[in-house]
């Protein structure tokens, strides 16, 4: 029997064992898509105690919480810190083959030096360890040393950056943190806030809002904006994938009836989307910046909660909507137009990892290896099975070899552990390849594998060593 989580953690043979230490374990972070704070960085933040750290916005672990019949009081409501803490203490043994059980542990055994197991008995111990520990650990501290170098934050069009502008003025950190372009109110011309929200835009921009041009014009005053400030990233978040060319000045119309109070039908909405989508998507192209589409997210499932609580605070699911066809005509009508950036596509539903696996191999390009990635496996699947299944499927279909590999996608600064449980996936992934002979112990073809997957990849991928 193997001791817990011990230093060979799943490492399942003598090669895995020797490409995680000898490659992957050291290589630095590049964080390119993830919910952490600016302000938080630029203000260098102390956690008062764990809790703070670890239970403040994880939907993941609030999930977990009411699941085991936790009193919303102890999970997002005015508990004590202490009280909430031992709610997830007592929840966390029962997460067994969960990765937020070895999310937990493998902070806790980075950040804090305990390599015991947390449950209800342990956690007096644990949060006495954690909270001593936090009074060195800053928010800058906790990334320094996580050797993080690049972080990707997500940022709405109309952000001042002003918390981004700060952080550089920071000679002695090491890590650059950049604003990652989130242009969904724009973009989601149904939503009740739609109309406040182009008033917003329009403020930003200082460009009137009237007509579709002008959406546009604002937008790209805001992209240059935000290229002034370094970013090199687009995120649209999605339930699904929308193809919807329109007739010349049919955006225009949907446009100025959503602002007369009218509201857009479905066709309608995907015609707009689909219409500022592809202006964006050429915008990106022409700047070099890649663009993530994030889809298949059914939103704010419980209304009753929702209404209580607000948006990401634990009630979404897997909508399993099938986007194959879609993906591809949205692709594809991005190059004919001569608009298609440097892609990664991002499903919620598992089942579609060999559909994106083999849309991507119709839309690379010559002069930039792996141009349209399949993104990692993302939240319900950042697993062990869903990584595993993710980059098999991936490996299958194209070359796992180009893979810009994980990110957090987190709103925690302890998450950066996330990179480790992923890098010891992907060796005892590869290792057990090499290991029954599907592939050559070649250790400096492996190198470069197992390198670029970590880190190089994402660092040329995104322009970062330029």
């Amino acid at each position: 029997m193997k001791a817990f989580m011990d230093r060979e953690f799943l490492l399942t043979n003598e090669v895995s064992k020797a490409l995680y230490h000898d490659f992957a374990e050291n290589m630095p972070i590049i964080d390119f898509h993830c919910h952490i704070s600016p302000r938080e960085i630029a203000e260098d933040r102390k956690f008062e105690n764990i809790t703070q750290a670890w239970l403040y916005g994880d939907h993941y672990k609030w999930r977990a919480m009411r699941s085991n019949g936790v009193d919303e009081r102890c999970v997002t409501g005015d508990a004590p810190d202490y009280d909430k803490f031992l709610a997830w203490a007592g929840t966390l043994p029962l997460a067994v083959g969960n990765p937020l059980y070895h999310w937990t542990h493998l902070e806790l055994r980075a950040y804090f030096g305990y390599d015991g197991a947390l449950n209800r008995e342990t956690a007096p111990e644990v949060w006495e360890i954690c909270n001593t520990r936090l009074k060195d650990l800053s928010v800058k501290k906790l990334i320094e040393v996580s050797n993080v170098k690049v972080i990707c934050t997500t940022d709405d069009p109309a952000d001042g950056l002003e918390w981004h502008r700060a952080i550089r003025t920071d000679a002695g950190f090491g890590c650059r943190v950049l604003p990652g372009w989130r242009p969904d109110k724009a973009m989601n011309i149904e939503s009740d806030g739609f109309a406040s929200y182009i008033s917003r835009l329009s403020e930003a921009a200082g460009v009137g809002i009237s007509c579709f041009d002008d959406v546009l014009s604002a937008l790209k005053a805001r992209l240059d904006y935000f290229a002034e400030n370094g970013c090199a990233a687009a995120d649209h978040g999605m339930s699904a994938v929308v193809c919807a060319p329109a007739p010349d000045g049919a955006a225009d119309g949907i446009l100025k009836k959503r602002l007369g109070g009218g509201v857009p039908t479905a066709i309608e909405a995907d015609q707009y989307r689909f219409a500022v989508l592809k202006f964006l998507a050429g915008e990106y192209a022409r700047r070099g910046w890649v663009m993530e589409l994030h889809y298949g997210a059914n939103r704010n499932a419980n209304t009753l909660m929702f209404e209580k609580l607000g948006p990401d605070t634990g009630f979404d699911s897997i909508n399993g909507v099938n986007c194959a066809v879609q993906t591809a005509a949205c692709l594809d009508a991005l190059n004919t137009a001569g608009a298609l950036p440097k892609t990664m596509i991002f499903s919620l539903n598992p089942a579609d990892d060999a559909i994106i696996g083999s849309i991507i191999g119709c839309f690379q390009s010559a002069g930039i290896p792996g141009r349209i990635q399949q993104g990692s496996a993302w939240w319900f699947n950042d697993t062990k099975r869903g990584m595993i299944n993710q980059m098999s499927a991936l490996a299958e279909h194209s070359l796992l070899g180009n893979f810009v590999g994980m990110l957090t996608d987190s709103r925690s600064f302890l998450s950066y552990t996330r990179h480790d449980y992923f890098r010891r996936i992907l060796c005892g992934l590869i290792g057990g390849w090499v290991e029954n002979g599907e592939y050559p112990y070649d250790r400096a073809a492996l190198k470069t594998i197992i390198q670029g997957i970590c880190y190089y990849n994402a660092e040329r991928y995104f322009r970062f060593d330029s």
